[in-house]
């Protein structure tokens, strides 16, 4: 994906961008300002107005990539746009300023330019990072196809222990019925299982049962291995065997839904930034031209 963008029509947005920049930076080299260049030369003023329009206009490429019937250019057009364009703003909003910056509403809008800039970059880094690796994960599945094969493996256990009784009947309906993964945004992101299991205890000469953690069911997995290695009936030891068996397919289900949920939420994580620091970039380049020609 990341290959058909940037290299759209030849790397068209590329070569668009690139004379920007360098057109900016000749200019910015050739200009000569009484005092120090600022934002309020004719060549500031220049690209300060270029800078607005471009950002003003890229910010709406999230409504051209809903306008699923629009033919102002293909999707795919716009986002090879978006990003060299984008990342030319850098060096524009910077030669806009002259490099003058403070502690006031003009530096305020020049950070959050940067700031929506940097995390633009990242999200074409994790597009060209992530796809690949999210494919090779699920191995041929899709997320439903785990999920369901995951439910088959419940079924076909909870019909095992039938015929195995307490303890491992215990352990095996609890691991089901206390299953938990994903979650919010930093359980997503850390990949972390927050399954539990109930296994028995001993205090002294008592016995009960106690919920304990049990990632991706190795918890599960080693109590049954105990019971097999402790297990002198031949028929029992089959059961347990099969249902290793079962549970080990189960776990190995379980690593790959994680990372799945892992990468596919550090694919999406950074647009809470993005569009969050674009709307507020747009509030403060408003902010911006205002204060620049009604009060100065």
């Amino acid at each position: 994906m990341h290959g058909s963008f940037l290299s759209h029509r030849g790397g068209f947005w590329f070569w668009v961008a690139l004379v920007l920049v360098l057109s900016s930076v000749l200019a910015y080299v050739w200009h000569e300002p009484l005092g120090q260049p600022n934002g309020g030369t004719w060549l500031g003023y220049t690209l300060g107005t270029v800078a607005a329009l471009l950002i003003v206009w890229l910010t709406f490429f999230g409504v051209r990539k809903r306008a699923y019937y629009s033919r102002l250019g293909t999707v795919k057009g716009w986002l090879s746009a978006h990003v060299y364009l984008g990342g030319s703003l850098l060096v524009l909003g910077t030669l806009h300023s002259g490099f003058q910056f403070g502690l006031n509403i003009h530096t305020l809008a020049w950070l959050l330019m940067v700031l929506v800039i940097v995390s633009g970059f990242y999200g074409v880094w994790v597009y060209w990072r992530y796809p690949e690796r999210i494919t090779r994960n699920r191995d041929g599945m899709t997320r439903q196809l785990i999920f369901r094969e995951v439910a088959d493996i419940d079924r076909k256990a909870s019909v095992i222990v039938e015929g195995l009784g307490s303890p491992a009947d215990r352990m095996v309906i609890s691991a089901i019925q206390l299953f938990s993964i994903g979650g919010g945004a930093w359980h997503q992101l850390t990949g972390r299982d927050r399954s539990r299991i109930m296994v028995a205890a001993s205090k002294g000469s008592a016995k009960r049962w106690v919920q304990v953690a049990n990632p991706t069911q190795q918890r599960l997995l080693d109590e049954l291995t105990g019971l097999l290695s402790r297990s002198a009936d031949p028929q029992e030891a089959a059961l347990l065997q099969e249902l290793i068996d079962l549970i080990s397919r189960k776990a190995k289900l379980m690593r790959q839904l994680l990372a799945d949920i892992r990468l596919q939420g550090l694919m999406e994580v950074w647009l809470y930034c993005h569009i969050p620091l674009t709307m507020a970039l747009l509030a403060t380049l408003m902010a911006h031209i205002v204060s620049v020609f009604f009060y100065w």
